[in-house]
């Protein structure tokens, strides 16, 4: 009688064991089960969810790419930078206008085409002595080409300064103050960002001081070993300047000191007024007129830096430096001879004048102190027009300005006017004396051997980066006024806080 219950019990319990057996989970049911078809349904549910996720990182990671790509540019554009530098030189006054951008606080450098213009205006400052208020015609020009320059909403947040060199120095102070005071009058109303005392007349020592700044920042010098700087030697109109980092005790008149990043120069920096090429030249005719207006009888006094044959012009004439050469200097008792040697010789002895003075322990050019010579050095401006002009190249250029000066010297002036038929005069004049002089002036006074390989001549650095002072000028000057200055450029990686500089 209980055999059916029994049966119907074990029947219950037979399905409960079985919805037990397929609710446990993690359980694999066999191929026959009645639920197999459901598993299926959850792998492309999973795969999709997985496809979905990898989309969204990847669309993260290529708007990550993109902003990092874009983002810096427009950074860039934003804080793009302009400062204007006048050089107010004895043979004209050039205006510089510098693009530089600030990334993260700090100024970057690129003295290529696109962030790098200039132009020059002849006569120089000096030359409106007479006449002040004719200063504000070129100056006004110059401005006018920054302006073209710099995007007009940008104008009032960007410095211009004025900084007159040597042929400002050489006049007096009442006639300096007049025309500085024409020029500020014109860079006041610019437009620009300008302060009264940002147009003065800068030191021979600042100038020097400047152009070797330019120098060591384009050859990546600057801001590492002292003794792997390079020394600068120029040769302007109407100065020369020489600057190079000394180990010895300098007389504190000679001295500056530049604080570059954590590296500490010690230069030697000073400006010979007068020495320039031009100042030079018309120092030598004055005394060579000198001389032969004081002959006696038949007495002829020679002039060995002018090609024999020259005849000076009717009229006076005046050339790019502003320096006046008169016929009178060439009297019946004056007369061209072009002697090389006999030029080199007047030349040195007009460097070595006064040296009798010398109240130091080493005087190379007159009574001025000059350390010993340390480390490797350039030859600026005038050094290059001269080398350029009679092609020499770079290795023993001091043997070879020798020779190429003793055939230009010894050569008839109107036959070197048909080989350089595109020259004026008093340029092509000037080349005999001119390579006298920088022989006088490397070899025989400053004491660098014909063929010493420490010295060589160059108008551009690194990329192409032009040896202005003015350019220094502008390094420093950015440094000042940037926070957090590091002074990355094309060619210098980090360097910081290049700030100061003393006596």
């Amino acid at each position: 009688m209980h055999r059916p219950h029994a049966r119907s019990r074990l029947k219950k319990k037979s399905d409960m064991d079985q919805l037990k057996v397929q609710s446990r989970p993690g359980q694999r049911s066999s191929p026959s089960s009645t639920n197999t078809p459901a598993k299926p349904k959850c792998k492309p549910a999973r795969s999709t969810v997985l496809i979905i996720i990898a989309s969204i990182a990847i669309a993260l990671g290529l708007l990550i790419v993109c902003c990092s790509i874009l983002l810096p540019g427009r950074n860039r554009r934003v804080s793009l930078r302009y400062s204007v530098v006048i050089d107010g030189g004895s043979s004209g006054t050039r205006v510089h206008v510098f693009g530089f951008r600030i990334e993260s606080g700090k100024p970057v450098f690129d003295f290529g085409e696109k962030n790098y213009a200039s132009m020059k205006l002849s006569p120089g400052l000096s030359s409106y002595a007479d006449n002040p208020d004719g200063a504000s015609v070129s100056v006004a020009e110059l401005v006018e080409f920054a302006k073209g320059r710099v995007p007009k909403g940008m104008l009032k947040k960007s410095d211009i300064r004025l900084m007159a060199t040597a042929g400002m120095r050489l006049l007096e102070m009442p006639v300096q103050e007049q025309i500085l005071q024409v020029t500020r009058s014109v860079l006041r109303s610019s437009g620009f960002k300008f302060r009264e005392e940002w147009a003065s007349v800068i030191s021979g020592s600042d100038e020097g001081m400047y152009a070797w700044v330019v120098a060591n920042h384009a050859l990546g010098s600057l801001g590492g070993d002292p003794l792997q700087t390079k020394g600068i030697v120029e040769l302007g109109g109407a100065s020369a300047q020489v600057t190079f980092v000394s180990s010895e005790l300098v007389p504190r008149e000679f001295s500056r000191t530049i604080s570059y990043g954590n590296v500490s120069y010690s230069l030697y920096s000073h400006s010979f007024l007068h020495l320039g090429q031009d100042s030079a030249h018309e120092k030598l005719w004055e005394s060579l007129h000198n001389s032969a207006a004081n002959s006696t009888g038949e007495g002829i006094v020679t002039d060995p830096c002018t090609p024999k044959g020259y005849k000076p012009d009717k009229n006076s004439h005046k050339d790019s430096s502003g320096l006046v050469a008169e016929e009178s200097r060439f009297t019946s008792s004056l007369q061209a001879a072009g002697n090389f040697s006999k030029c080199r010789s007047a030349t040195f002895a007009m460097l070595q004048e006064g040296k009798e003075k010398c109240a130091y322990k080493h005087c190379s050019i007159g009574a001025t102190f000059t350390p010993k010579l340390q480390g490797s050095f350039l030859a600026t401006e005038n050094f290059v027009h001269t080398s350029k002009f009679f092609g020499l190249g770079e290795k023993d250029w001091l043997t070879e300005m020798i020779l190429a000066g003793k055939r230009f010297c010894g050569d008839d002036w109107l036959k070197l006017k048909v080989k350089h038929p595109t020259f004026k005069d008093e340029s092509l004049l000037r080349y005999c004396f001119s390579s006298a002089y920088i022989v006088s002036m490397l070899h025989d006074s400053l004491g660098f051997a014909l063929d010493d390989q420490r010295i060589g001549f160059a108008d551009k650095a690194g990329e192409d980066i032009p040896l202005d002072w003015a350019l220094g000028a502008f390094i420093l000057n950015t440094a000042t006024t940037t926070s957090d200055y590091s002074g990355k450029s094309r060619k210098i990686p980090d360097l910081s806080n290049v700030a100061s500089y003393k006596t």
